[in-house]
């Protein structure tokens, strides 16, 4: 038997949980100055019982930057805003779950 998803109880092959969640988020996704000429991307808003991490390595490489995933918020180095947009719609999330600022 294969592994059962702890929030709804089912075998993970039929759960749907980080489905259903997708289309409960909104996600906020701004720019932020971090030192010298350095900029941050930062992604939040994501629900507690998403994987942010899986998704977090997956733009990294889609992106070809460096990053982090802490405190429910996704932090990638540079200035990406408009590809991460890109990128979120490719996996799923509508367009108007996502605000760029």
């Amino acid at each position: 038997m294969g592994d059962i998803c702890e929030v709804c109880g089912l075998p993970k092959e039929i759960c749907t949980c980080e489905e259903m969640s997708k289309e409960e988020q909104k996600i906020h996704v701004y720019e932020k100055h971090a030192r010298g000429r350095k900029y941050m991307t930062i992604i939040e808003g994501f629900d507690p019982s998403f994987n942010i991490e899986t998704l977090t390595k997956e733009l990294k490489q889609e992106l070809a930057c460096g990053g982090t995933s802490k405190d429910g918020k996704i932090e990638l180095q540079g200035q990406h805003k408009n590809k991460v947009k890109k990128a979120l719609l490719k996996r799923g999330f509508k367009e108007e779950q996502i605000d760029v600022y």
